[in-house]
C-alpha cells in the first residue's frame, strides 16, 4: 500500500530541489515512488501543477504507435498514426494516476502565494537513509497517510532543521 506525504517549501526551486532528489534516491532503489508531484501557489494567486509524467505525451506517442501498427493492416500507416497520436493524446489528458489533481489543487490553496508543496506517493522506502538526504530542505508536513509514530518522526526531522 502506498503512502502519501505533502510538504511545503518556501518557493517552488526549493520544491523542486526536492523532488530532483528524490528522483535521485529512487534511481538508487532507496525509494520507490508512484507518483511524485510540485504545486505551485503562484503570487498572483493560482495553482499551477508541475507533474514528474505528463500523460497526454505518453498516450500520444502510445496512440500513434498502435495507429500505425492498425493503420499497416488498412495500407494507410501515416494516417492511423496521426488519428492514433490524437486519440491517445486525447485519453492521456484525461488520465490522472497518482496523487488525484483536485486534492493537489485543494491542500494547496492552504499554501501562502509564493510557496510551493510537494506530494510524494510512496510505494516503499528506506526512512534512515531517504529522510537525511532531504531533510537540509527544510520543510513543513502539511499531511501524510503515514502512522502516527512514522508521521511523528517525519515531521521532527523535517522541522527540526527549518528552510535553508
Amino acid at each position: 500500500m502506498s503512502n502519501l506525504i505533502a510538504i511545503s517549501y518556501p518557493d517552488v526551486a526549493t520544491a523542486t530541489a526536492v523532488r530532483d532528489r528524490l528522483i535521485d534516491l529512487q534511481r538508487q532503489n532507496l525509494i520507490t515512488m508512484e507518483d511524485v508531484a510540485v504545486v505551485e501557489h503562484r503570487p498572483d494567486g493560482k495553482i499551477k501543477l508541475h507533474q514528474s509524467v505528463g500523460m497526454t505525451g505518453l498516450g500520444a506517442a502510445s496512440g500513434a504507435l498502435w495507429g500505425s501498427l492498425i493503420g499497416l493492416l488498412f495500407f494507410m500507416p501515416l494516417f492511423g498514426m496521426a488519428l492514433g497520436a490524437a486519440a491517445g493524446a486525447a485519453g492521456g489528458a484525461m488520465t490522472d494516476v497518482g496523487v488525484n489533481n483536485d486534492f493537489m489543487r485543494q491542500l494547496s490553496t492552504k499554501l501562502e502565494p509564493g510557496m510551493a508543496a510537494l506530494f510524494v506517493l510512496v510505494v516503499q522506502s528506506t526512512p534512515d537513509k531517504v529522510i537525511p538526504a532531504i531533510k537540509e530542505y527544510g520543510g513543513h508536513v502539511l499531511q501524510t497517510s503515514l502512522s502516527r509514530e512514522e508521521e511523528t518522526h517525519l515531521r521532527e526531522a523535517m522541522e527540526g532543521i527549518g528552510a535553508r
